[in-house]
Formats: structure tokens, sequence, C-alpha cells
């Protein structure tokens, strides 16, 4: 299946498609407000032609700054943290694919590489989203964690790539662990292809990065600060970058990356190929597709806010020692490989200290570490040589930790979606889990 063209379709006039498969519409403003304090290219109504899939559609992206921090959400509620009804052995529904990898006619290399990777039968965000990417469609995909996400956009973008070696494509994603871990993937599906790639992240030297930029990089993922950055030290331009996909929205958003989002895509090429993922759709999140998409499909996958393979329950402090009782529950013999959650980077490496005087193997990640100490982190938890991962929300999305039995929400966290993005580190691939949320 080759990257086609689309026919003329407008953002106002376009038809709504059905099935599961419908154009998302925008209703409310975002009232963040600004940290950088350089203006922010402006488009006030202008329209943007896409020449390839021959449809015009009027685009506001206004630029305003944005303060880099969390929204303020309602208070959460604790009973929604209790749900002891999971049948421990419960037969999973079994998804039924529409395609094969073999229906999408991928080129002979890329369809080996896939076999090679042993994907034999589509996710359901992989059977219903590659065919519209193939076609050269915008994307809205929502998928709960583990769902398969980062292949199902991967894999027709290394078919565009390869139809059109001097295509670029862009990866916007939150975190730097997670812009690795795509650009892994990417390296993982493209070993035999001559396809390259680069990371453009904080917390590494940009030195190097700078350097990959002068040779040419079909891929590029980064995390917006840091792509950002190198525009203003003009060591990147995208000016000539007409695909992009923005990875874990609306966490991009939360973190208050919304300025850089609008400025990236400001200076890409009008006639751009936009694929959006994320996790929730919210108002805001409404609101960016409306601003950056045109004419979408939407995918939704998500079954429901929490996985039914995760057994949730609280437990009631009373006064005690939060250490104490977190200690008591590491300590017993089901608790094989934990992430603990909670809310400061201080906290929590003060925490992973206390827990390995204590005798229990820990690790720690958060925003103070640098890369390298983040990198041997994982790597030391994913092994199995600590039992604990301590960590603050940085890792609470998109990275993919094989085989936890455990979530235990130390700190309560700061919204809903934020819990449900915790404890979906467990009860992944049909897999049980348990998530246990320490309160006052």
């Amino acid at each position: 299946m080759s990257i086609s063209s689309r026919p003329q379709r407008g953002r106002a006039g376009g038809a709504v498609r059905s099935s599961h498969y419908s154009r998302s519409a925008s209703s409310r403003r975002h009232g963040a407000s600004g940290a950088r304090t350089q203006g922010r290219p402006t488009h006030h109504g202008g329209a943007r032609t896409r020449s390839r899939g021959g449809y015009n559609s009027s685009r506001r992206a206004q630029g305003r700054p944005q303060q880099r921090g969390r929204r303020k959400d309602a208070p959460i509620d604790i009973s929604r943290f209790i749900n002891e009804n999971v049948a421990p052995n419960a037969t999973p529904d079994v998804y039924e694919p529409i395609h094969t990898f073999s229906d999408f006619a991928l080129l002979p290399q890329l369809a080996q590489a896939v076999a090679h990777k042993g994907y034999v039968t589509p996710t359901p965000i992989q059977d219903k989203t590659i065919p519209h990417i193939l076609r050269g469609c915008d994307i809205v995909g929502l998928a709960n964690t583990g769902s398969g996400k980062t292949a199902a956009f991967l894999i027709p973008l290394i078919q565009k790539l390869l139809l059109v070696p001097d295509e670029q494509i862009l990866v916007l994603a939150p975190t730097r662990e997670l812009a690795l871990q795509i650009e892994e993937e990417f390296v993982g599906l493209t070993r035999s292809l001559r396809l390259h790639s680069v990371v453009l992240v904080g917390g590494m030297p940009i030195g190097p990065q700078m350097r990959r930029l002068r040779s040419h990089n079909h891929l590029i993922v980064g995390t917006p600060g840091r792509v950002m950055d190198l525009m203003e030290r003009r060591s990147l331009s995208l000016a000539h970058t007409k695909t992009v996909v923005l990875d874990e929205a609306d966490r991009m958003l939360d973190m208050g990356f919304i300025g850089d989002m609008r400025t990236i895509l400001a200076t890409m090429s009008q006639s751009r190929h936009t694929l959006f993922f994320s996790a929730t759709l919210s108002k805001e999140i409404e609101k960016l597709v409306h601003e950056f998409l045109c004419d979408p499909v939407t995918v939704s996958v998500r079954t429901r806010d929490t996985s039914k393979n995760v057994h949730q329950s609280v437990i009631k402090v009373n006064g005690r020692d939060k250490v104490d009782i977190l200690h008591e529950l590491l300590v017993q013999k089901d608790f094989g490989k934990v992430i603990v959650f909670g809310r400061t980077k201080h906290g929590v490496e003060k925490l992973s200290r206390l827990l390995s005087k204590r005798g229990i193997k820990s690790e720690s990640i958060h925003g103070n570490k640098t890369h390298n100490q983040r990198v041997r982190s994982l790597e030391a938890f994913k092994r199995g040589r600590a039992q604990a991962l301590i960590a603050t929300d940085v890792a609470a999305r998109g990275l993919d930790i094989p085989n936890v039995s455990h979530v235990i929400n130390f700190d309560l966290p700061g919204t809903h979606d934020d819990y449900i993005h915790r404890i979906g580190r467990t009860g992944r691939a049909d897999k049980s889990g348990f998530a246990i949320t320490l309160v006052d």
C-alpha cells in the first residue's frame, strides 16, 4: 500500500466519518500563561493548503507563550482508588482484528522487518490506524497504555520513508525516556533499511546532538524543550518537514509545552501530515486537535479508564510511619517488581535511600538525575537487579516496563488522570496487577 493523497476536504465542509471513526471538535480556549518571554509566530485565520492531500483548511495557530507547569485539576475522589472485584484468572477479551500485517501491503523489506520483530497480529490501535496513516490521513489516536501505539505510527511512517527517502519525520514526546523508547523501536524496525534517526532531549550534552543534525536524519525524536533550543541555535530547521507525530499530547499539555508545540508546528510545512496520540480527550485536547489537524480520522480503542486487570485498593495510614508500611509490603513474597510513586524529586530520592538502608534493592528515577543515571536505574529495574523503582510521575507515561507486579502510590497523585497513568504500569498485556494507594 502506498502513501496516497486524499480528496478535497475542508474542516468545515468535511464529512463526518461513521463507525469507530469520527471527527473531533473543539469548544474551549486553553488558558495557560507563559514562561518563555519571546514572541511566538502567529497565524490568524490563514488558510493552510495541503498540496499532497489536495484540500484547504482554515487554521488558527496562535502562539501565546506558555508556562511549563501542571494544570490545576479538581480534587480527586479517593473512593475511585478501590476496585477489589478483579477476577484473578479472568479470561481477557480477545480482539478480532480486521487486518493482518500482510493486508497492509507493506514493502517486502519492511514486512520482513515487522515479522522479525515478532509482530503477527495487529493490536487494536495498529489495526485501526495503520490503513489511515498509509493513506495520508491526519489521525487522532486514543488508546490505553501498553496498546502497541508506537508501532502503530512507526510502521506506516517507515513505509513512507522507504518510498520517499528525502522525507523527514518529527516525533514530539513529553519525556526523554519516551523519546528514547520510540527511537529504540524505530532502530529495531529499520536495522537493515538504511534509515537514520536522532534523539533530541534534555539531560544529555547538546553538542553531539548538534553534530548529528548536520547529516540527514529520516526520523527526529525529541522533547519540545530541546527541539526549541536547537531551533533557536539554528541547528535545526523544520521548514521542509512534512510529517509530525505528537505522542502523549495530553501529557505535553499537562507539562506546559503547548507554547513550544505551537511554535514548532508553525515553522513546519503547511502541507503537513499530523498524527496526534493521547490517552485522554479533554476539552483542552479537543482544542489542540482542532488547531493542529485537518479533517482528522479519530480512532478510539480505549475501553475504560483503568485496566480491568488491575486490582485497586487503599491502605489507611492512621498516623503510622508510611515508610514502615511500605517496607512491610515490599518484604512480602508477591511484591516482586514494584513501582513506588512519590510527588517530589527530593522525596523520591530520600525514600529510595531509606529503603536501601533497610535492605530493599531499589532505584530512583526523577528529573534531577542525569540521563545516564536514569537509564542505569531503569535498566537495573527492568533486569531484576532492583525490586523497587521509586519514581516521580516522569515514569508514569509511555515507559514500557514488563511484568510490574505492583504499583504503590506512596504519595497521592495530583489528579485522577495521573492516577490512571500511574497504575497503567501494571496489569499490562492481559496480565494481572495490583495498585495500592496509601491515604491519611
